[in-house]
């Protein structure tokens, strides 16, 4: 079974993990969701060099069992002996014998039947249950699914909003006649300006006001109603972590969805991926 299949909210760790003093609220946020069923938890060793990942490992201890574990890779560690000792390193960082779902962070100078290989190595020794890529475009992922292990993909993890819906031209039509789904990071924008750009549109506004909800949580709420797509916020404060569990329960209208589209349109050609 695909580790990322039922699940439509996930808890992200970009940045976390960088400053001592907010470890603690880390921790008990990333449980917090867990508690509250947002089971799914992405980090990578990017993320404060290994910060992230021992702080989703705190959080995680003695209650593995019920959590969806996502890592990734940098690419200069993706060659087919270098991908090994990464794992171990993110295996010893997160104390856990096995990561759901491992990803390529992005394409770098390895080729990619070489990671490929290289994660296979690690599914059949059960130190990770299936693999995946980020930021890969449309062509990447037809270059990807070429290569021996290619057909195996379990995810691509991109940026996706509102605000940024370049890839519902090809590429997520094409992740989803592949049966691969999308795991869409910066759902809520990447800072605070960008955010502020976001939320005080309009439209976005009058959804929310319509379901007495926050502009953030329409925003998710309409990432939930793509078909094939897993949002992955990172929230630390409690309040954050509740709101975005409550995304879950808002259900858009047709007419919702039409005044966002309006305000937010759809691609009309292919343009380039964003990546952060």
């Amino acid at each position: 079974m695909n580790p990322v299949a039922g699940h439509r909210l996930g808890q992200g760790t970009w940045y976390m993990g960088e400053d001592p003093a907010r470890r603690n609220d880390e921790v008990r946020a990333l449980q917090l969701g867990v508690d509250l069923g947002i089971t799914l938890v992405d980090t990578a060793e990017m993320y404060g060099e290994g910060g992230a990942e021992r702080v989703v490992g705190a959080a995680i201890a003695g209650r593995r069992e019920g959590v969806t574990l996502v890592s990734k890779v940098y690419p200069h560690n993706a060659g087919r002996t270098e991908v090994q000792r990464a794992c171990e390193r993110s295996l010893a960082r997160l104390g856990t014998d096995r990561i759901d779902l491992y990803l390529l962070h992005w394409r770098g100078g390895v080729p990619l039947a070489e990671t490929l290989e290289g994660f296979e190595q690690l599914r059949a020794a059960g130190k990770i249950l299936a693999y995946g890529v980020s930021n890969f475009d449309t062509a990447d992922m037809e270059e990807a699914l070429g290569v021996p292990g290619g057909s195996a993909l379990a995810a691509n993890q991109v940026m996706y909003n509102l605000r940024r819906r370049g890839i519902e031209f090809d590429l997520l039509p094409w992740c989803r006649r592949h049966g691969i789904p999308v795991m869409a990071y910066s759902p809520l924008e990447s800072d605070r300006r960008e955010q502020q750009r976001l939320f005080s549109v309009p439209a976005l506004r009058q959804v929310a006001d319509r379901h007495g909800a926050t502009p953030a949580q329409i925003a998710l709420a309409w990432l939930f109603a793509q078909e094939g797509v897993t949002a992955i916020p990172k929230a630390v404060q409690p309040d954050h972590v509740r709101a975005n569990r409550a995304a879950l329960d808002i259900v858009l209208s047709a007419e919702d969805l039409a005044m966002l589209d309006a305000a937010f349109p759809p691609p009309s050609r292919a343009v380039p991926l964003d990546v952060l």
